[in-house]
């Protein structure tokens, strides 16, 4: 007689393998796995740290950025998914023993869990591979240096590299001349140990600069003390919670969630295929091959609103993007004004399973008003699977909504009111003179 186990029951609604999902499907797929599929849910009081950290959950990691023109970027998709908390929740997060969050080189420069970071200890030893130049030639250029440094931190951390160039700086005076923000000895080696893990960021102070510390005083003492799990069992778990937080996804977008490259990081995916983690499936249009998580849902409607981050997760792969918005976005600080097709910090705003608009925002902080420089409808997407019609929402509903989210993010970042006008004041962009009216109706 048969002792066989009857196969478990799928966990996810969108569970599927070898089947086929329209675009719409995947797009609804791709909202759910980031909670951006359905309007914030109520509350009585004030976003807790228990907010906080079922964002990181479902993400997997916050990407950092500098640029503070609107909201600095790892501040953005908790707001987006949330609505409006104390962002120092997340300093606290990351700031105050024991950690929730830790820094480091993920997708880019991003907030992670302790129990991720130390999934990414193989790259952290990898660093001729994965670094960039001023970082890989630092043992070659300032080896005296960096023991200097360490005991530096080690006696009187933690230490902005501001304040450790003051230490060395008569032997390491600054150079205007090189590459890498002009970046000073002291700051080269600080990123070398950062990027290699023997120092970690406890904090950043209120100019957003890094103070570095040891790692063994900044990771949880659980987290230290735990067996550091081998390469191959490390990227498989990387890449499985690059496939929770996509729902369905391409191989290259699997491997740039966490920028994973090389044969090793093809054998993981072909091991969570054979686990049942990950499923092939096909996309309707798309020629690539797909995988879509076991956990994956399939929301009937996708009926949420907010306003994204260019260094959102949903957003941050270009191609995906496009492939599934039919949206080509760029952003467009680095190109020179004149140039510019949408603006210098331009969000899209997602209005239930579309990106129906784009906005240049800045909040003007001595102002004391959010000012949106240019407001935009996205161009109509070519008819083809999942946008039969070519069609656009209402410019009048997309406008009263967007207005709504405005005042909801004005009202987050401290700011009085919302203003529609470029530096001229003029409105500028196919849905600004809409939005000023929505705004002055309301």
């Amino acid at each position: 007689m048969s002792s066989t186990t009857a196969p478990a029951p799928p966990r996810g609604t969108a569970h599927r393998p070898g089947g086929t999902l329209s675009l719409s499907q995947a797009r609804r797929v791709a909202l759910r796995a980031q909670g951006l599929d359905r309007p914030r849910a109520p509350r009585t009081g004030p976003a807790t740290m228990r907010h906080l950290q079922q964002v990181v959950d479902r993400v997997g990691l916050l990407q950092i950025d500098s640029v503070n023109v609107l909201a600095r970027a790892h501040l953005m998709p908790t707001f987006s998914r949330v609505g409006p908390y104390d962002a120092a929740l997340l300093d606290r997060a990351s700031g105050r023993a024991p950690r929730r969050l830790v820094e480091t080189w993920a997708h880019e420069a991003s907030y992670v869990s302790p129990e991720t970071y130390a999934l990414l200890g193989w790259r952290r030893r990898r660093y001729l591979d994965y670094a960039w130049g001023s970082i890989r030639e630092v043992p070659l250029r300032y080896s005296p240096l960096v023991a200097d440094v360490l005991a530096m931190i080690e006696a009187d951390g933690p230490l902005t590299a501001s304040e450790v160039h003051a230490h060395v700086e008569a032997d390491h005076p600054r150079t205007r001349t090189d590459w890498g923000w002009n970046w000073t000895a002291a700051k080269r080696v600080l990123e070398f140990l950062f990027f290699t893990g023997e120092v970690a960021s406890a904090r950043r102070n209120a100019q957003f600069e890094r103070c570095y510390d040891l790692t063994s005083r900044v990771l949880p003492p659980e987290v230290l003390a735990a067996p550091e799990p081998d390469e191959a069992a490390a990227v498989r778990e990387l890449l499985a919670i690059a496939a929770r937080a996509h729902g369905v996804a391409s191989a290259r977008c699997l491997l740039d969630y966490f920028r994973i490259k090389g044969p090793r990081a093809r054998r993981a995916l072909d091991e969570l295929v054979e686990d049942g983690t990950l499923a092939p499936v096909r996309v309707s249009g798309w020629e690539r091959p797909v995988y879509l998580h076991a956990d994956a849902d399939l929301p009937r409607r996708a009926t949420g609103r907010a306003l994204l981050s260019p260094f959102d997760p949903l957003v941050f792969e270009r191609r995906r993007l496009e492939e599934l918005f039919g949206l080509r976005y760029r952003i467009e600080i680095y190109v020179p004004e004149a140039q510019r097709v949408h603006g210098y910090y331009v969000l899209p705003f997602l209005r239930g399973e579309r990106l129906a608009a784009l906005v240049d925002l800045k909040a003007d902080r001595a102002a004391g008003v959010l000012r949106v420089h240019a407001a935009h409808e996205p161009p109509a997407p070519a008819p083809g699977p999942g946008t039969a019609d070519g069609a656009r929402d209402d410019a009048g509903e997309v406008a009263a909504d967007l207005a709504d989210e405005l005042r909801l993010l004005a009202g987050w970042l401290g700011l009085d009111d919302v203003v529609v006008g470029g530096k001229d004041g003029a409105p500028r962009g196919s849905l600004a003179g809409v939005l000023a009216a929505a705004l002055a109706a309301a």
